[in-house]
């Protein structure tokens, strides 16, 4: 049995960690040094870092703050924001990152993902994808889910896949810090798709969320959330023994 992953997100904007809802409304909330060295030391299975307005804003990632995120943790770690070359990639990988996460780059240029697989493996390259329903189609949504592309988001996902992304995470804009639950109903139709891991991301508000995000869909790898986390509202240990006492495999 695959243990489920239990992943905290850090967004970045202007070095400090914020959250927001359905990507809006952003609020600071720390510091992402002393974030990520706390989540390294209580249970997290892996951390992600995204630097939320690097392609809003045409730049670089903040590699400083990364730099030093990537010496306090002893975890994996994927970071993404404003990755769209080889050389974004090889920045980020030298900067302590295990996973490099690609959304927008991608869009604009989907080779990247094919050229990101041959030169550091398919298990190095991460896609993100900022999904939303519109009219009644899941439609995928670059630049941090400013900007609608017009492109049906599960075949674009497939695209990806058979380019060489070795894991897909999904971030459902419409559940995007609403606390009422994953967006089973994507994320279905996500594992349905392809057969590389899967993280859910956007709605989860409390424990009895993640059971039955994994209950629902065993084919999901982890639950990724950021402020029930940041907030001290779920404790990941405590959130894992519950796993565990619903019968779901995790790393204790």
């Amino acid at each position: 049995m695959i243990t489920k992953r239990i992943i905290p997100c850090l967004d970045v904007k202007n070095g400090r960690v914020v959250k927001g809802v359905n990507f809006l409304g952003l609020a600071d909330v720390s510091s992402p040094v002393s974030l990520a060295q706390f989540y390294s030391d209580n249970g997290a299975d892996e951390l992600v870092f995204y630097d939320i307005t690097a392609s809003a804003e045409g730049r670089g990632l903040f590699v400083d703050i990364l730099t030093e995120v990537a010496s306090k943790v002893f975890i994996p770690l994927t970071v993404g924001g404003g990755i769209n070359s080889l050389d974004d990639f090889d920045r980020v990988l030298k900067c302590g990152a295990d996973k490099v996460s690609v959304n927008s780059g991608a869009i604009r240029n989907p080779a990247l993902v094919l050229e990101a697989a041959k030169k550091y493996g398919d298990q190095c390259v991460v896609l993100s994808a900022d999904i939303k329903r519109v009219d009644g189609e899941f439609r995928v949504f670059a630049k941090g889910g400013r900007e609608d592309t017009g492109m049906e988001a599960i075949s674009w996902i497939k695209r990806c896949v058979s380019n060489g992304a070795g894991e897909i995470v999904v971030n459902s804009i419409d559940t995007d810090g609403v606390k009422k639950g994953f967006d089973i109903e994507m994320l279905e139709a996500v594992c349905d798709a392809v057969n590389v891991p899967v993280i859910a991301s956007g709605g989860a508000g409390c424990m009895e969320d993640f059971v039955t995000l994994f209950n629902a869909l065993p084919k999901v790898d982890a639950g990724l959330a950021a402020s029930i986390f940041h907030f001290g509202e779920v404790d990941i240990k405590t959130l894992k023994q519950r796993l565990k006492g619903a019968n779901i495999n995790v790393r204790i």
